[in-house]
């Protein structure tokens, strides 16, 4: 069973992003870029998504 962690090798601040790529088997770029377009698109709500992410899912070991 898949689990949904921050990934270590993945990461440029956090590891959310590489982490939802690494879950989901796509390039981290695309989530990357998904995740700034939304963030840009409605301003705060994207970056405090991303805050919340960070801190309620758990590092790869």
């Amino acid at each position: 069973m898949r689990r949904l962690t921050r990934s270590h090798s993945k990461r440029m601040l956090g590891g959310v992003c590489g982490g939802l790529a690494e879950y989901f088997g796509i390039d981290p770029t695309v989530i990357r870029l998904v995740w700034a377009i939304l963030s840009i698109a409605t301003v705060w709500p994207g970056f405090v998504a991303y805050a919340v992410a960070w801190i309620v899912i758990p590092p790869e070991f």
